[in-house]
Order: structure tokens, then sequence, then C-alpha cells
């Protein structure tokens, strides 16, 4: 998909859409030849849209000047006297440039989430086979699974897996084990794994076609018996989960899904999740469906509707507490109801 992660702290690339449908790529220096195959694309020009200092030095602004001297022409072109633009992404000089030609620079990121919320059928098959591919990495994972293995190793064998499967890069490096899984957020390190260990991960992978893979589970290591306290916490991420997954259906708000939502244990209310569900697509998407505490009044006065994907989410783990338990569906709102679109098992020694 041209270089994603390189473009991401690497602007280089833009694309203008007008009202009429008529669609402009400024591609990377000489690489036109990557979007030939795109219908889509009524014009593609070669460079043009790098206004940052790696590339354009102590020249950005002249940079940015020409380029918005294209968008204006554009504008003018498909939009006759409406001088507005919504842009979701742009670097300052080029934000000023625009300004400076008159143009109305809207919020873009709002309109660009909510056209993706809603998944065509292509989308959603892409979307099924990058998650194929990550539950096949992932029983991998589970195979390697042994005491003395280090966390970066066993991390190691999704990657591995997700790019020899055409697959293109992971968003995070979340993969803890026993007291590293408590607080949450620590990435995978040289840690080794210990027999008796919860091991806890959060795949956000970027599978084939550049869907997201994002589903979470927790295993216990080694051949003995999981602890009662291990146990309670699987149990209780389990519930949240499901809990929450059934009131998913066409119509219903995101502010009634705070409201109703399964209700934490007391001890685990503090450590909670960031969201309680959130969308996925390409990457993490809208909505963000947070937890009552974290409700933001008239943010998200939207409904479910069908084709939409969404995530969700559980942590359980109290402050101080030895470990905890990360547990993650992905799911499809269909027509009637919800879709869960996971198929990897959870631990059966936890369940």
């Amino acid at each position: 998909s041209n270089m994603h992660i390189w473009i991401m702290h690497n602007p280089s690339r833009a694309v203008f859409v007008s009202a009429d449908g008529y669609v402009v790529l400024w591609d990377f220096h000489r690489c036109s030849h990557l979007s030939t195959y795109l219908p889509l694309i009524n014009e593609t020009r070669d460079g043009g849209a790098g206004f940052y200092y790696f590339v354009a030095g102590d020249q950005e602004e002249a940079v940015a000047k020409d380029f918005a001297g294209q968008i204006d022409e554009l504008l003018r072109r498909s939009g006759g006297k409406n001088r507005r633009l919504a842009v979701d992404k742009i670097e300052i000089p080029g934000l000023r440039a625009l300004d400076a030609v008159g143009i109305e620079v809207c919020n873009g990121m709002q309109l660009m989430e909510h056209a993706r919320a809603i998944k065509g059928i292509d989308e959603i098959n892409a979307m099924r086979c990058s998650l194929a591919t990550c539950e096949i990495a992932v029983a991998k994972m589970r195979e390697r699974l042994q005491p003395g293995i280090a966390e970066t190793e066993l991390w190691s064998v999704l990657h591995a897996e997700n790019i020899a499967r055409g697959g293109e890069w992971i968003e995070t490096r979340i993969l803890t084990s026993g007291p590293r899984t408590n607080p949450w957020m620590q990435e995978a390190g040289p840690r080794r794994i210990v027999s008796g260990d919860l091991v806890a991960f959060d795949t956000d992978m970027v599978g084939p076609y550049g869907m997201c893979a994002d589903f979470s589970r927790t295993w216990h290591c080694g051949d003995g018996r999981p602890t009662e306290a291990q146990r309670r916490l699987h149990d209780i991420a389990y519930e949240h989960v499901a809990a929450n997954m059934a009131m998913l259906k066409p119509g219903v708000s995101f502010t009634e899904l705070t409201q109703r939502s399964h209700k934490l244990p007391a001890d685990f209310v503090k450590q909670r999740y960031g969201v309680m569900m959130h969308g996925i697509g390409l990457c993490d998407e809208y909505p963000a469906i947070l937890y009552p505490e974290d409700f933001i009044p008239g943010a998200f006065d939207y409904v479910l509707e069908p084709g939409m994907t969404l995530c969700v989410e559980a942590y359980i783990g109290a402050v101080g507490g030895r470990e905890v338990v990360k547990l993650e569906e992905q799911v499809l709102v269909t027509e009637s109801g919800v879709e869960n679109l996971t198929r990897c098992p959870f631990d059966e020694a936890l369940v």
C-alpha cells in the first residue's frame, strides 16, 4: 500500500477530491507508476506535496505556496465561488499557504472518520482476510509460548506471520507477561516468561489489504493450573466483553451504550481501559465509546448503523495487583444485531 509508515512521518503525498468526484494525487517523487492501477484517480502529479523540512529545508514556505496555488486552481475549477476545503492532515506551512490564498479550511477529519465508519462488502471481506491472517499468526504464537521464551521473541512471531501472508505492519508492541502486565501499555521487552505467568497482548495488526485486525487475548503459561485469582480476572473480562457486545444493534445510540454498559467491579474502575469500544478499519477509528467516568457530553451523539465495525474491550486489573487480563473482540454491526468476526479461541485453562 505504498510505504505507509514512511509517509506518516514524511508527509509527501496528498489527494484532492472534488465534489464532483475528480481526484488528483500528488505522489512521492517519481512514484506515479505506483498508482496506475487505481481507476478512481483521474490525475497524478509528481511531487509537490512535501513541504516539510527534511525535503524542503528553508524553502518550506515557497513549496507550500506552490502547492496551495495548485489547490486554489483546482478549487476554482470544480467549486466555482465555493472557497471551502476540508483538510484532514496538513503541515503548518501548508495551512498558512491555503489561508493566504483565501481558502476557507474546514475540519476534514470529522468528514473522513464518518465516511469510513460504514464498511462496504469489499472492506468487510478484506477485514475478514486480515483477521484470518492474524488468527493464524496468534495460533503460532500459542505454539511457541513456553517458560523461558522472551516477550519480544514471542511477539516477533506475529510480525513474521503477518508479513509472510502479505500483511503490512503492527501499530504497537503490546505483549507483556506476569508483573509487567500491570499497569497496562508497557511494550514487549526482554523479560523471560515464567511458568504460571499470565501473558496478555493486543494484536493491533494491519494485515493484508491494509485492514486492521485488532483483538486481545490473555494466556496462562505452563502446564500448571491457573490460580483462582487469575481465573477471576479472566471471568470478569469475558463477562464484560460479552455483556457489552450483546447491546450492539442498529439504532442504539453511543450514549446509551455508555449508560447501559456492564459495570466494572469497584476494584477495577480506576485502571479501566481508555475506551469501552472503538471503531476499526484501516486502523482505530471513530467512534470512541467511552466509560461513564470518561463520558464527554455532545462528543458522539450518533447511533449504530449496519456495516459499522467495532472492537469491544476489557482490561481487568487492580491497582497494585500482580497481573491483569486483557480481552478484546472485533465485531460487525449487522441489520439485526452483531456478528463476532473474531474466531481466535480463549485460553481454556482460564475460561
